[in-house]
């Protein structure tokens, strides 16, 4: 270790991605409690409309929800790192192979002004280093619709993505298998919404992989 790199250390101390407490010396990422402790989500348990498979790393509450509330909301674009190499491995977890690019969901241009960054596009460069497959931007939001999170039921989300999103390089889409991310998944309106545009757009495959999961029925 550099002493430059000791002193970073020393001074702002590598802290546990989902409940923030200091880590020990053989932790990484997550403290030993949040590793052991919170619940993954299950293999295949997520089936959504236009989505060929989809993965979570986490149910979506308790420390998970306070931490990616953080992420998208308080600055912490930090936290991407961490998230995209748990989601890379879930990829790898969950046998898909093939798959031929990494794009994203993407926020508006509004929503990304205020925010300072597109926290999906955050996570898909990570998974497409981790994974060595390329990541290009295959959807554009046209729509500066109202934020999903504070809309009830799946009818209703479903209605307010409609027509949100374009295809983008539409050159690349055809045949392809696609792994599309995404931070959250709550009812599943929105990454159904875009794997609907690119299967449209010619796309084979289009497989999903998000942060967290609610527990929740499908429509």
């Amino acid at each position: 270790m550099s002493a430059i790199h000791y002193i970073y250390n020393m001074l702002f101390p590598p802290k546990c991605i989902l409940c923030g407490r200091v880590l020990r010396d053989e932790e990484s990422d997550l403290c030993r409690d949040c590793r052991t402790e919170t619940d993954e989500y299950p293999q295949g348990k997520l089936k959504l409309q236009f989505i060929d498979s989809a993965a979570a790393v986490w149910y979506y509450r308790g420390n998970v929800r306070r931490s990616l509330h953080r992420y998208k909301f308080n600055r912490g674009r930090h936290l991407a790192e961490s998230y995209g190499k748990l989601m890379a491995m879930k990829v790898l977890a969950s046998g898909l192979e093939e798959i031929d690019l990494v794009t994203w969901v993407p926020i508006s241009s509004l929503r990304k002004l205020f925010r300072g960054y597109d926290q999906d596009q955050l996570l898909a460069e990570v998974i497409s280093r981790e994974l060595s497959i390329p990541c290009i931007p295959l959807l554009k939001k046209v729509r500066h619709n109202r934020a999903q999170s504070g809309i009830k039921g799946y009818a209703k989300r479903r209605a307010n993505v409609l027509g949100v999103y374009n295809s983008l390089n539409p050159e690349a889409i055809p045949g392809k298998k696609l792994l599309l991310v995404d931070d959250i998944l709550t009812t599943g309106a929105t990454v159904s919404e875009c794997a609907r545009v690119l299967l449209t757009a010619g796309a084979e495959e289009v497989h999903c992989v998000v942060v967290a999961s609610a527990h929740h029925n499908n429509p």
